[in-house]
Protein backbone atom coordinates (compact mmCIF):
# COMPACT_ATOMS: atom_id res chain seq x y z
CA UNK A 1 0.00 0.00 0.00
CA UNK A 2 1.53 3.34 -1.03
CA UNK A 3 2.44 5.93 1.57
CA UNK A 4 -0.15 8.76 1.76
CA UNK A 5 2.51 11.20 0.52
CA UNK A 6 2.91 9.19 -2.69
CA UNK A 7 -0.87 8.99 -3.08
CA UNK A 8 -1.13 12.76 -2.66
CA UNK A 9 1.58 13.35 -5.26
CA UNK A 10 -0.22 11.01 -7.66
CA UNK A 11 -3.50 12.88 -7.17
CA UNK A 12 -1.78 16.20 -7.87
CA UNK A 13 -0.05 14.84 -10.97
CA UNK A 14 -3.35 14.18 -12.76
CA UNK A 15 -4.61 16.54 -15.46
CA UNK A 16 -7.47 17.77 -13.23
CA UNK A 17 -6.78 16.95 -9.57
CA UNK A 18 -9.90 16.30 -7.51
CA UNK A 19 -9.99 18.48 -4.37
CA UNK A 20 -12.52 16.12 -2.77
CA UNK A 21 -10.18 13.13 -3.09
CA UNK A 22 -7.30 15.15 -1.65
CA UNK A 23 -9.41 16.34 1.26
CA UNK A 24 -10.64 12.82 2.02
CA UNK A 25 -7.10 11.45 1.95
CA UNK A 26 -5.79 14.06 4.41
CA UNK A 27 -8.82 13.93 6.70
CA UNK A 28 -8.26 10.20 7.17
CA UNK A 29 -4.74 10.66 8.56
CA UNK A 30 -3.46 11.21 12.08
CA UNK A 31 -1.89 14.57 12.89
CA UNK A 32 1.61 13.11 12.61
CA UNK A 33 0.85 11.50 9.25
CA UNK A 34 -0.70 14.71 7.93
CA UNK A 35 2.47 16.60 8.78
CA UNK A 36 4.68 13.94 7.18
CA UNK A 37 2.50 13.83 4.09
CA UNK A 38 2.34 17.54 3.37
CA UNK A 39 6.02 17.99 4.15
CA UNK A 40 6.74 15.53 1.34
CA UNK A 41 5.39 18.07 -1.15
CA UNK A 42 8.63 19.84 -2.02
CA UNK A 43 8.97 22.60 -4.58
CA UNK A 44 6.79 25.01 -6.47
CA UNK A 45 5.30 22.56 -8.98
CA UNK A 46 3.48 20.35 -6.47
CA UNK A 47 2.49 23.12 -4.08
CA UNK A 48 1.42 25.37 -6.94
CA UNK A 49 -0.73 22.54 -8.30
CA UNK A 50 -2.39 22.17 -4.90
CA UNK A 51 -3.02 25.93 -4.67
CA UNK A 52 -4.71 25.92 -8.08
CA UNK A 53 -6.67 22.75 -7.24
CA UNK A 54 -8.47 24.43 -4.32
CA UNK A 55 -9.03 27.75 -6.07
CA UNK A 56 -12.77 27.10 -6.07
CA UNK A 57 -12.97 26.34 -2.34
CA UNK A 58 -15.05 28.73 -0.20
CA UNK A 59 -13.04 31.64 1.18
CA UNK A 60 -11.49 30.53 4.45
CA UNK A 61 -11.80 32.74 7.54
CA UNK A 62 -9.88 33.13 10.78
CA UNK A 63 -12.73 31.42 12.64
CA UNK A 64 -12.24 28.36 10.42
CA UNK A 65 -8.51 28.30 10.96
CA UNK A 66 -8.93 28.77 14.73
CA UNK A 67 -12.30 27.54 16.06
CA UNK A 68 -14.31 30.32 17.79
CA UNK A 69 -14.54 28.31 21.04
CA UNK A 70 -10.78 27.68 21.21
CA UNK A 71 -9.47 29.40 24.36
CA UNK A 72 -7.92 32.82 23.99
CA UNK A 73 -4.20 33.03 24.77
CA UNK A 74 -3.81 29.32 23.98
CA UNK A 75 -1.35 28.75 21.13
CA UNK A 76 -2.31 27.12 17.86
CA UNK A 77 0.56 25.52 15.98
CA UNK A 78 0.55 25.30 12.19
CA UNK A 79 3.25 22.86 11.03
CA UNK A 80 4.44 23.92 7.62
CA UNK A 81 6.44 23.24 4.50
CA UNK A 82 7.25 25.96 1.96
CA UNK A 83 8.23 25.68 -1.69
CA UNK A 84 11.61 27.40 -1.32
CA UNK A 85 14.88 25.59 -2.13
CA UNK A 86 16.16 25.53 1.48
CA UNK A 87 15.01 25.84 5.10
CA UNK A 88 11.60 24.64 4.05
CA UNK A 89 10.11 23.41 7.34
CA UNK A 90 8.65 25.80 9.89
CA UNK A 91 5.87 26.43 12.38
CA UNK A 92 3.47 29.34 12.46
CA UNK A 93 2.43 29.73 16.10
CA UNK A 94 -0.35 32.12 17.06
CA UNK A 95 -3.11 32.87 19.57
CA UNK A 96 -6.30 34.87 19.85
CA UNK A 97 -5.71 37.91 22.10
CA UNK A 98 -7.82 38.66 25.13
CA UNK A 99 -8.72 42.05 23.70
CA UNK A 100 -11.95 41.23 21.90
CA UNK A 101 -12.05 44.75 20.49
CA UNK A 102 -9.13 43.71 18.29
CA UNK A 103 -11.66 41.74 16.23
CA UNK A 104 -11.39 38.20 14.94
CA UNK A 105 -7.61 38.10 14.67
CA UNK A 106 -4.68 36.07 15.93
CA UNK A 107 -1.18 37.24 16.77
CA UNK A 108 1.86 35.12 16.11
CA UNK A 109 5.32 34.47 14.75
CA UNK A 110 7.35 31.93 12.74
CA UNK A 111 9.50 29.30 14.39
CA UNK A 112 12.29 28.19 12.03
CA UNK A 113 15.83 26.87 12.20
CA UNK A 114 17.05 30.25 10.96
CA UNK A 115 14.97 32.43 13.28
CA UNK A 116 18.11 33.73 15.07
CA UNK A 117 19.29 35.02 11.67
CA UNK A 118 16.14 36.29 9.91
CA UNK A 119 14.04 37.13 12.95
CA UNK A 120 10.75 35.76 14.26
CA UNK A 121 8.56 37.15 11.49
CA UNK A 122 5.69 38.42 13.62
CA UNK A 123 2.32 38.80 11.91
CA UNK A 124 -1.39 39.38 12.42
CA UNK A 125 -3.74 36.72 11.07
CA UNK A 126 -6.94 38.41 9.91
CA UNK A 127 -9.76 38.10 7.40
CA UNK A 128 -9.47 39.70 3.96
CA UNK A 129 -13.01 39.88 2.65
CA UNK A 130 -12.11 41.95 -0.41
CA UNK A 131 -8.80 40.33 -1.41
CA UNK A 132 -8.63 38.57 -4.77
CA UNK A 133 -5.80 36.23 -3.74
CA UNK A 134 -7.57 34.27 -1.03
CA UNK A 135 -9.22 34.35 2.38
CA UNK A 136 -7.63 34.80 5.80
CA UNK A 137 -4.07 36.09 5.64
CA UNK A 138 -0.90 36.03 7.70
CA UNK A 139 -0.09 39.73 7.39
CA UNK A 140 3.52 40.73 8.07
CA UNK A 141 2.78 44.41 7.43
CA UNK A 142 1.04 44.42 10.83
CA UNK A 143 2.64 43.61 14.18
CA UNK A 144 0.88 42.13 17.23
CA UNK A 145 0.27 44.35 20.21
CA UNK A 146 1.47 41.62 22.57
CA UNK A 147 3.05 38.17 22.67
CA UNK A 148 3.11 35.17 24.97
CA UNK A 149 5.77 35.29 27.72
CA UNK A 150 8.05 32.57 26.33
CA UNK A 151 8.07 33.95 22.80
CA UNK A 152 10.93 35.95 21.24
CA UNK A 153 10.76 39.73 21.35
CA UNK A 154 8.55 41.41 18.78
CA UNK A 155 10.72 42.90 16.03
CA UNK A 156 9.97 44.98 12.99
CA UNK A 157 9.90 43.08 9.71
CA UNK A 158 11.48 46.08 7.98
CA UNK A 159 14.84 45.80 9.77
CA UNK A 160 17.91 43.61 9.33
CA UNK A 161 17.63 40.36 7.41
CA UNK A 162 13.92 40.18 8.25
CA UNK A 163 13.21 42.57 5.40
CA UNK A 164 14.37 40.01 2.84
CA UNK A 165 11.95 37.38 4.15
CA UNK A 166 8.93 39.13 5.70
CA UNK A 167 8.92 42.79 4.67
CA UNK A 168 5.69 43.91 2.91
CA UNK A 169 4.54 40.27 2.79
CA UNK A 170 1.00 38.96 3.09
CA UNK A 171 0.31 35.21 2.90
CA UNK A 172 -3.21 34.46 1.66
CA UNK A 173 -4.78 31.15 2.64
CA UNK A 174 -7.06 28.55 1.08
CA UNK A 175 -8.43 25.43 2.74
CA UNK A 176 -7.37 21.97 1.53
CA UNK A 177 -9.02 19.77 4.19
CA UNK A 178 -10.22 19.98 7.77
CA UNK A 179 -6.82 20.80 9.27
CA UNK A 180 -4.73 21.51 6.18
CA UNK A 181 -4.37 24.88 4.46
CA UNK A 182 -2.24 26.23 1.65
CA UNK A 183 -0.94 29.75 1.27
CA UNK A 184 0.42 31.95 -1.49
CA UNK A 185 2.97 34.65 -0.72
CA UNK A 186 2.17 38.16 -1.95
CA UNK A 187 4.71 40.97 -1.63
CA UNK A 188 3.63 44.58 -2.17
CA UNK A 189 0.45 43.30 -3.85
CA UNK A 190 2.24 40.98 -6.27
CA UNK A 191 2.01 37.18 -6.18
CA UNK A 192 5.49 35.69 -5.94
CA UNK A 193 4.76 32.17 -7.16
CA UNK A 194 5.86 30.93 -3.74
CA UNK A 195 3.63 28.65 -1.66
CA UNK A 196 3.47 26.83 1.65
CA UNK A 197 1.29 24.13 3.23
CA UNK A 198 0.35 24.06 6.91
CA UNK A 199 -1.27 21.50 9.19
CA UNK A 200 -3.18 22.78 12.22
CA UNK A 201 -2.54 21.44 15.71
CA UNK A 202 -4.96 22.51 18.44
CA UNK A 203 -3.43 21.99 21.87
CA UNK A 204 -5.37 19.96 24.47
CA UNK A 205 -7.76 21.95 26.65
Amino acid sequence: MPHPAETLKTLLAGPVPDPGQISSLLDGLTLADKITTVRALAGTALQGALWRTVIGAPRVSVSEMIPPDYPRLRPVIFHGKNSLPAFTEFQKICFRPEQREAGDVAWGYNETRIRPVVGPGYYVLHDTSDATHGGAAFDYTQLPLAKLPAWPEIRSNHAGLSRFVYDNMVDYMRRVSGDVFIGSAVRSGREMGSYFIIVRELLPR
